[in-house]
């Protein structure tokens, strides 16, 4: 005689319940980190940033195995203290849609989905986007960072101006294996302050952000050499300094 299980309403409705309370909480949270994410934009919106994520990464490796990693260099220095050169230089390289977009450049971003393949989807991040990982999150090809690092752009180009997000950048950006910013990129590579850097000079820092840690600037590989006369050419078809008027 064939057996039929009964409907037990009760276990049903537990179920339901239980679901509904793990969604409710998960919103939640969702909401508490995106106003937490808020605040601290506020926050930093004037203030300089003392670290971000990858420096901490940076530090945490030279704590955990001190004969393989170096602890990372970085310190804080205003606008003011930048060549402007600098800030032409990297719009030039990394994000010439820079004044146009809102943190997200959807042009690269279909030619990045275009050309993804099984390693996860390739770079064409935003100035913004480098931001928003370099500040927030981690290094590495997955579509979940990838995910993240869109959502946050969008927040930061909401509260940040163009000016302060080109600032950030330039004080978080990797130019060498532990080095993080302006400020120590041209003391540690060149040995002069941030605010005298040549036009040459800044095309070849922004030639090494692709691969910070394996670039030479002081003894480029041909490679690096051209990438850098490409960013000069592209600095001046901008307009040069003229360019930095719009911020």
């Amino acid at each position: 005689m064939k057996e039929y299980q009964t409907y037990d309403a009760g276990l049903e409705k537990k179920r339901r319940g239980f679901y509904t309370t793990i969604f409710r909480w998960a919103i939640q949270l969702a909401l508490v980190l995106t106003l937490l994410f808020f605040a601290v934009l506020l926050v930093f919106r004037w203030a300089p940033l003392p670290t971000s994520s990858f420096i901490y990464q940076q530090n945490t490796l030279a704590k955990n195995a001190p004969k393989t990693y170096e602890k990372a260099s970085y310190e804080w220095v205003d606008w003011g203290d930048i060549s402007p050169q600098l800030a032409i230089a990297v719009i030039a390289s990394e994000d010439q849609r820079f004044p146009t977009h809102w943190g997200v450049d959807t042009i690269e971003l279909k030619k990045a989905l275009n050309s993804s393949g099984k390693n996860g989807p390739r770079g064409a991040s935003t100035i913004t986007q480098q931001v928003a990982k370099n500040l927030f999150l981690w290094g590495g090809r997955s579509y979940t960072r990838k995910v993240l690092e869109a959502a946050m752009s969008v927040g930061i180009e909401i509260v940040w101006p163009k000016k302060r997000i080109l600032e950030v950048y330039l004080n978080i950006a990797q130019f060498g294996d532990a080095t993080f910013g302006a400020k120590e990129a041209s003391r540690q590579l060149f040995d002069i302050d941030a605010k005298y850097l040549s036009r040459e000079q800044a095309a070849m820092l922004a030639a090494v952000l692709p691969k910070p840690a394996i670039s030479n600037v002081n003894d480029p590989r041909p490679a690096l050499r051209k990438r850098q006369q490409w960013i000069l050419k592209q600095m001046k078809q901008l307009g040069g300094l003229n360019y930095l008027k719009q911020f």
